[in-house]
């Protein structure tokens, strides 16, 4: 690091008081193994030349890959391509970290390839999905704790994807306030493929911009460059960065960083999460002018818009709505988006197979959590679109008591429904969404 503008400060810096006072709540999220107070000043005041030095002793230190397990263990996750899934590695974990902390000492220490499977889309499609090794997750971490801070300080408040503090919550409370303001004129853009096409030689310079830690950043090379690994075949990608990486959500949000200032700089009214952004304008002209900069700055920055998911349109119109973080606002209303509804579905039919055995009581465990989850998400959408859910986990479960009765059907008919009514679901606990809507717009 840099000499800070503000002081140099002592040899031995203190341990960062992490909630001591609005510096220390701003930062209260920093690992304070890393992080001193003196560093946070840093961040705050700034160093000669807008560059970090000396970084890798602290990613690479015992309490810091320490740290980064602990994170590791609590978001467990699957096994890479190794085998080592995150309870195996807990039981030898000393050994484990004492033997990852020696390799990066040393230089030796090489990222394996990176576990490659296809998760549901949707509709039928499928999403790649990365999974790197314990090991790999846990150096990644430990990199991203000890940069983040220092791209934090520089990213915008229009951008709220995978950051300290933020959430699609809030995005999508940004969005409601400025359609409420009238910027009803949405440029609603999709970036096609973006996690796979992000130009590495690009990236990293954005990271050098910032970084001049050269172990530091030959770690972060490094995972770029991992092998990709599927069941059938073995690869090295030129571009992108895995989803399902450590590292990919915040080198995602340092790639789109230019175009927050770019956007910014034009008085452009953008809500960006990760790679899903909308532009909210006054009138048309101003979002057909700010749809031609994105499409510039796309072009001349290596990345495409999908032709066919990007658009201008009122949103105070029906057919000209957009969506945004799984909701489709249109015609001054709010709705839950189709894949949205249709992949909550799915999660119910997972739960509610006509030939599970179980009781009723146990199936109403299963699907409470879930339901109460995409309710509180959801809860601002247009309330048609949970007397639909409610209707359809309903007839899932009379279909199941049916089976268990050994007769054929699907639980959909009056006389079923008569055995079986609304009433009777809620007295065996069935969480009923259109009853939590009416509680929260009504609260005691």
């Amino acid at each position: 690091m840099n000499e800070s503008k503000a002081s140099t400060g002592s040899q031995v810096p203190e341990r960062a008081k992490q909630g001591s006072g609005p510096q220390g709540q701003r930062w209260d999220w920093v690992e304070a193994a890393i992080w001193t107070d003196r560093m946070i000043s840093a961040l705050e005041n700034g160093v000669y030349g807008d560059t970090w030095f000396s970084l890798v002793d602290k990613a690479i230190r015992p309490a810091t890959l320490d740290a980064a397990w602990r994170r590791v263990l609590a978001n467990k996750g699957a096994a890479g391509v190794d085998g080592v899934s995150v309870g195996r590695f807990a039981a030898r974990s000393q050994l484990y970290l004492r033997q990852l902390g020696e390799s990066l000492r040393d230089r030796s220490y090489r990222p394996a390839a990176v576990k490659r499977v296809e998760i549901p889309k949707g509709a039928g499609k499928t999403r790649p999905l990365g999974i790197p090794t314990v090991k790999d997750r846990i150096v990644q971490t430990a990199v991203k704790m000890t940069i983040e801070p220092i791209f934090e300080v520089l990213f915008r408040d229009g951008s709220y994807g995978f950051r300290p503090g933020r959430g699609a919550k809030d995005a999508l409370r940004e969005v409601d306030r400025l359609l409420k303001e009238g910027f009803t004129y949405v440029v609603d853009a999709d970036l096609k493929s973006y996690f796979d096409t992000i130009p590495h030689d690009r990236l990293m310079a954005r990271v050098k911009e910032r970084i001049s830690d050269g172990a530091i950043l030959a770690l972060i090379e490094s995972f770029l460059e991992q092998d990709i690994m599927s069941e059938a075949e073995q690869w090295t990608p030129t571009a992108g960065t895995p989803q399902g990486a450590v590292l990919s959500p915040l080198l995602a949000n340092l790639y789109l960083h230019p175009l927050d200032l770019l956007m910014e700089k034009r008085g452009r009214k953008m809500v960006r999460y990760a790679d899903d952004f909308v532009i909210l304008c006054r009138n048309e002209a101003e979002a057909e002018a700010a749809l031609r900069e994105i499409e510039a700055w796309t072009a001349q920055n290596g990345l495409t818009l999908h032709p066919d998911k990007t658009h201008v349109g009122d949103c105070r119109k029906s057919g000209q709505g957009f969506q945004f973080l799984g909701y489709r606002f249109e015609a001054g209303r709010r709705y839950v988006r189709k894949k949205s509804l249709a992949a909550l579905r799915d999660r119910v039919r997972a739960k509610t197979k006509r030939s599970r055995g179980d009781a009723l009581e146990s199936i109403v465990a299963s699907l409470n959590p879930m339901l109460r989850g995409w309710f509180e998400y959801f809860k601002h959408a247009w309330p048609t679109e949970f007397e639909a859910v409610d209707g359809f986990v309903r007839r899932r479960c009379r279909a199941i008591l049916r089976k268990q009765q050994g007769r054929p059907g699907q639980g959909d008919n009056q006389t079923d429904h008569q055995r079986w009514s609304n009433a009777f679901f809620a007295g065996q606990g069935l969480f009923t969404m259109t009853t939590a809507y009416v509680q929260a717009r009504n609260p005691r």
